[in-house]
């Protein structure tokens, strides 16, 4: 058995709509965006993967076809997720080993999954040559990542707002006591600012720039302790079909948002009011915690606990903590009730 484990190499994977991180040996190895490029002349050849696919994005002729293979958390085209899977996996060793090792792996998924698609993530995870195939909810994930004691007989509301789900989750006990899924985030975030650019500016702009507007000008908010510049934004001018140039500020952006965030907002309502009121005493003294890329909307701490009067804590790396809780539960995967086989 002492062989076989030295040849068993553990991986904690986050497998995400828009970001995909994996953890070994205690480090973020992989950090890439969940997207991969492929020949449409033969579907299994894999162009690239991560970056160098994005940069591919949108940009492409007939015969380079980018996917994400991930729609709103889950796998929606089940040969492309596996084969980015697997060239993902190869970005841990850039030199080939000599025994190819056999990977037991915990990847995340969303806690509002059905059995079907629970089966997609773990028959392409098996595909692309993992041994053991473990699974943890990732409001779960997201709060040993934060560091929270989740054993612990306290309620803890985690939300994690992510590229294509935002889930709200309150846990207690080693496990998920009420839960709101909605497919409301960092996709749809970008979808307004699309649309919203379309609408006031009759500029055409395409989903990456969309996406550098978010991280370099996005707000939740119209009035920010200390705003970022204005942005010019390059795109195709509607009215005249030639490319052109605007200004756009992060007012413009919190107000194309707003209707998004409103809804999350609302869920977050909703989950607190089916919370059992011992938890929600809990969820009092200690507020609530924002996790995921969506959580570095700027304002958006700020504009939650306006609405709901409770504290909003962000976690340090919002984008890492549900991979680093993985990799918690990687470590002692005996232990923990809540990781599945």
């Amino acid at each position: 058995m002492g062989l076989f484990n030295f040849f068993t190499q553990e991986i904690a994977m986050d497998l995400g709509t828009a970001n995909t991180l994996i953890i070994h040996n205690d480090e973020v190895v992989v950090n890439e965006p969940s997207i991969v490029a492929l020949n449409r002349n033969n579907m299994k050849e894999v162009l690239a993967v991560g970056k160098k696919a994005l940069m591919m994005h949108e940009k492409t002729h007939e015969s380079i076809r980018t996917v994400r293979p991930l729609k709103d958390g889950v796998i929606a085209d089940f040969n492309a997720a596996e084969l980015m899977i697997r060239e993902l996996i190869k970005m841990i060793y850039p030199k080939k080993p000599l025994f190819p090792p056999s990977w037991r792996m915990v990847i995340c998924i969303p806690s509002s999954i059905t059995e079907v698609e629970k089966r997609a993530v773990r028959d392409s995870a098996e595909q692309a040559g993992a041994k053991e195939v473990y699974m943890i909810h990732e409001p779960m994930a997201a709060a040993l990542g934060i560091g929270i004691d989740v054993e612990e007989p306290v309620g803890n509301m985690i939300i994690d707002i992510g590229g294509g789900t935002t889930g709200i989750t309150v846990i207690a006990l080693a496990g998920i006591v009420c839960d709101q899924s909605i497919r409301i985030a960092g996709d749809e975030f970008t979808a307004d600012i699309m649309e919203a650019l379309r609408r006031y500016h009759s500029l055409l702009i395409g989903e990456r720039t969309a996406e550098q507007i978010k991280i370099q000008v996005g707000a939740a908010m119209k009035d920010l302790d200390n705003p970022p510049d204005d942005l010019p934004v390059n795109g195709r001018d509607l009215v005249t079909g030639i490319p052109k140039q605007i200004m756009v500020s992060y007012q413009e952006i919190a107000e194309a948002l707003d209707k998004s965030i409103f809804k999350i907002e609302e869920a977050i309502l909703k989950a607190l009011e089916t919370t059992p009121p011992e938890l929600a005493a809990d969820i009092y003294r200690r507020g609530l915690y924002l996790t995921g890329g969506g959580a570095l909307l700027r304002g958006l701490d700020k504009r939650l606990s306006a609405k709901i009067k409770l504290p909003v804590h962000v976690a340090d790396d919002p984008l890492k903590s549900v991979v680093r809780g993985t990799g918690l539960a990687l470590k002692n995967y005996q232990r923990f009730p809540f990781i599945m086989r």
